[in-house]
């Protein structure tokens, strides 16, 4: 009885430090991040020809490098933060909030994994390697220390380190970077960002309010945010026709399911109250993308069987 309490108690220990150091890292970053990534990847083994076990070395180095890399900028991030997170209701729970990881920890896991992760990179292409370096300087500067605080540009600003891993993952496969291909699902990730996290700003507004936080709709209000979603979701519709030249289908695809995005912004926004507004496009939103995604690897890896 004993020896099962014992290790009970040993797998809930376990359990509970995983938990702490996937909060750290921001886990759940890191998986949607990686859908993009591997999308990026899965395009170049497609338009160089290249078969997905002949670069399984790269795959995987690119795989683990840039969860290393993301996850380094989460917890980075969650050490600069520290002052705001704790003032938010879904961030005052955070384990550089509560105390269970300290600055100096957090820091060392940071330092480590961004090391390691660019070092993996490194051996899967030097390009790979650059665009990771990038995304996490992006995130961790330009937007966690200088704009985050400052300017509702710091949406915008943001958006352009979540936009890196797709060129991530084509990068650890091809080297050719003017390919039109990846021109249009690096804007694609650039540009969707922005209607997905105006949503998140709407629905913690007063969060955001309290914490200092100028997200667009604490400083401009609701019907300025509107129209700039919508502006932004037409042009997520426009960027459906640089996948023209990759995949026709895939160019059709994207220009409805953002289309339909669009169609429920202007009708949710004039039947709906703010919260159920806001949370019909965030949902939308996580729809859209890892269903474009996973479009996209799937027209890369099945297409060239047949």
């Amino acid at each position: 009885m004993r020896a099962q309490a014992d290790r009970l108690g040993y797998e809930i220990s376990v359990k509970s430090v995983t938990n702490i150091v996937f909060e750290t890292i921001k886990i759940g970053i890191i998986k949607s991040n990686l859908i993009s990534m591997f999308a990026g990847l899965c395009m170049a083994l497609y338009v160089s020809d290249a078969s997905f076990f002949d670069k399984i070395g790269e795959i995987v180095l690119a795989l683990v490098g840039t969860t290393f890399v993301i996850g380094a900028a989460g917890a980075f991030n969650n050490v600069y933060d520290r002052d705001i997170d704790i003032v938010m209701e879904r961030t005052r729970k955070r384990p550089t909030v509560t105390g269970q990881v300290s600055a100096r920890n957090a820091i060392l896991v940071g330092s480590i994994l961004s090391v390691a992760g660019l070092v993996l990179l490194a051996l899967a292409s030097w390009e790979a390697a650059l665009f990771g370096f990038l995304g996490l300087f992006l995130y961790v500067v330009p937007y966690t220390m200088w704009t985050k605080r400052r300017t509702v540009y710091n949406t915008e600003v943001g958006s352009l380190s979540g936009a890196t891993p797709p060129l991530i993952g084509w990068a650890a496969i091809s080297s050719d970077l003017s390919h039109p291909a990846l021109l249009a699902i690096f804007l694609l990730m650039l540009v969707w960002q922005m209607p997905h996290f105006y949503a998140i700003a709407i629905r913690r507004m007063e969060e955001y309010r309290s914490a200092g936080v100028p997200m667009l709709p604490v400083v401009y209000g609701l019907r300025r945010t509107y129209y700039q979603q919508n502006f932004y979701l037409v042009l997520l519709i426009a960027t459906s026709a640089l996948f023209w030249s990759f995949s026709p289908t895939i160019a059709v695809v994207n220009a409805v399911v953002s289309a339909v995005w669009l169609g429920l912004s202007v009708a949710g926004y004039r039947r709906m109250p703010e919260s159920g507004w806001s949370k019909t496009m965030f949902i939308f939103s996580l729809y859209h993308m890892t269903f474009i995604m996973l479009i996209i690897i799937g027209y890369s890896l099945i297409k060239p069987l047949f």
